[in-house]
């Protein structure tokens, strides 16, 4: 599956800590604005997923924020340390890709 570049690593820090589930906004808003056919398809790669894992979602059309980071190969660690790393060289971290 291709997995869209995330927006910023701010904006996926933000998203990942303020949401335990993520809808089609909160996906919008990591992965900028794509077609309805690729957030299902993105959604439904994590449903698959939790599935196996025995997860539930509280929300209908809503997927678990853990499970998809980790499934689209988002690190959260890794943005952690590249935050700081470019705050220490004097660079933001809200670079739009």
């Amino acid at each position: 599956m291709n997995i869209p570049a995330i927006t910023g690593i701010d904006n996926a820090l933000k998203i990942y800590y303020n949401n335990l589930e993520l809808g089609n906004k909160e996906i919008i808003g990591l992965f900028g604005n794509r077609s309805s056919a690729t957030i299902t398809r993105l959604k439904n790669t994590v449903k698959s997923e939790m599935i196996k894992r025995n997860v539930m979602s509280y929300g209908t059309y809503k997927v678990n924020t853990n499970i998809a980071y980790e499934v689209w190969g988002i690190d959260i660690n890794d943005l952690k340390k590249r935050k700081k790393e470019l705050a220490q060289l004097g660079y933001s971290t809200d670079i739009q890709h």
